[in-house]
């Protein structure tokens, strides 16, 4: 199926750029302070709902994973590329980190307090959206917690648009659609952090972080 397909190239790309990928971005909170602030704010409303337990879903080479242990939270780390995993599981022994699809996750229903989902949704396909929300819904315990994270398109209707992203085709997302779907799904938004593009940025995006929970 074309899903598979896509899933697969971007699994495979992903493994073969996983060593680059890691060197890049093991240090990116370090310049951006509204991104640990909204991480803060993320580890703080979970950690009050008394159950800790985080998924960070599609945690790449760990280091989020790492900074949100960090934050107090029980964070285990889950993506669909083994060499990325394998990276994280080396960078952070301490951690736990599995192979794993955001379509069919393996956990409990109703298991964690937290589900970060940072950039992990970007190359997925539109029609695939709805399964994946509706497993963030499932791995929520009640009053839990999603963080999502996505750049966002300049067109205010509800199409999303694809752009050439360094490792795989990806897609932007007009914010109040995705809050819709979100809410479709059972997870209802909070609140949201715009982070406009700076002149220096080599793509000039807007940034969205949505904060949803599950009723």
């Amino acid at each position: 199926m074309v899903e598979d397909d896509a899933l697969r190239a971007t699994r495979d790309a992903y493994d073969a750029a996983a060593p680059v990928y890691a060197q890049l971005f093991r240090d990116e909170l370090r310049d951006r302070p509204l991104d640990r602030a909204i991480l803060s704010a993320f580890a703080e409303v979970v950690s009050a709902s008394g159950n800790g337990q985080v998924a960070d879903l599609g945690c790449g080479p760990g280091h989020i994973t790492a900074h949100l242990d960090e934050l107090g939270l029980a964070a285990f780390g889950v993506d669909a590329s083994p060499e990325m995993i394998k990276l994280a599981r080396d960078a952070y022994p301490g951690l736990r980190f599995d192979v794993g699809s955001m379509a069919a996750l393996d956990i409990a229903d109703g298991g964690l307090g937290g589900v970060l989902s940072r950039w992990s949704v970007i190359h997925t396909p539109p029609q695939e959206l709805p399964v994946i929300f509706a497993e963030f819904h499932r791995v929520l315990a009640p009053g839990g917690h999603l963080l999502i994270g996505f750049s966002a398109g300049d067109d205010p209707s509800h199409a999303p648009q694809v752009f050439d992203h360094t490792v795989a085709p990806a897609y932007r997302w007009s914010p109040d659609h995705l809050a819709a779907m979100l809410h479709e799904s059972g997870l209802a938004e909070v609140a949201r952090m715009v982070r406009r593009p700076q002149p220096t940025d080599r793509r000039q995006f807007q940034e969205i972080h949505l904060l949803a929970r599950k009723a």
